[in-house]
């Protein structure tokens, strides 16, 4: 009997291509729909007033489906507060090495926080309410990320003004975002360019 001629076939070969990619870009586009769906429904009602149930069904899907994309809804809420802290870092790292001098890098981080403010009120709130709905590990990172933000701002400030005890400007840089980050309580009532620039006029008047 002839030998049987054996097909060497590795075991994504039967998923690549288009079809592999095509399925990766649906499952990140699911996983972006469930964070927003999250964001929106923790904003309106709390951590503790949503189910998996509400979140699968706001994206078109059963609640058990939405374990495919994350293991719990505390990994949910973990994903939407670590991934805007990293942004944030990030965008605003990229902001202060693109910038000339002192004043220039502060204006532009004013700039870069209040639209990130503008964009993301129910991801404001959220931080704001359900923080301590973290996992111990997942709290820790949230933190981290943010006090190295913050002492993006602080070293900003440290060029402009190195004769300020540099607690006093941490304290303004912490005071600033309270005002930046007031988007999801007040202004709703303004138009968006004119509350963006309110808010921009005050921040750096603030700071400086």
């Amino acid at each position: 009997m002839a030998e049987r001629t054996r097909l060497d076939v590795r075991p994504d070969d039967t998923d690549s291509g288009p079809l592999r990619v095509g399925r990766t870009e649906a499952k990140a586009q699911r996983r972006e729909a469930l964070l927003g769906a999250a964001a929106r429904y923790f904003a309106e009602r709390g951590f503790n007033g949503v189910s998996i149930e509400d979140l699968g069904s706001a994206v078109g899907m059963s609640g058990p489906a939405v374990y495919r994309h994350f293991e719990s809804k505390q990994a949910l809420l973990a994903a939407i507060l670590i991934d805007v802290s990293r942004e944030l870092l990030h965008g605003g790292t990229e902001v202060v090495q693109r910038a000339p001098d002192g004043e220039l890098a502060l204006r532009a981080l004013v700039e870069f926080h209040v639209r990130f403010a503008l964009n993301n009120p129910d991801v404001i709130r959220v931080q704001d309410r359900d923080l301590d709905s973290l996992s111990d590990e997942d709290r820790h990172t949230v933190r981290t990320l943010q006090r190295r933000y913050v002492e993006l701002w602080v070293g900003i400030l440290q060029r402009m003004q190195p004769t300020t005890n540099v607690g006093i400007l941490r304290i303004r840089a912490h005071a600033t975002f309270g005002l930046m980050n007031s988007t999801p309580y007040s202004g709703q009532e303004l138009p968006h360019d004119e509350l963006r620039d309110v808010l921009e006029r005050m921040a750096f008047s603030a700071l400086r």
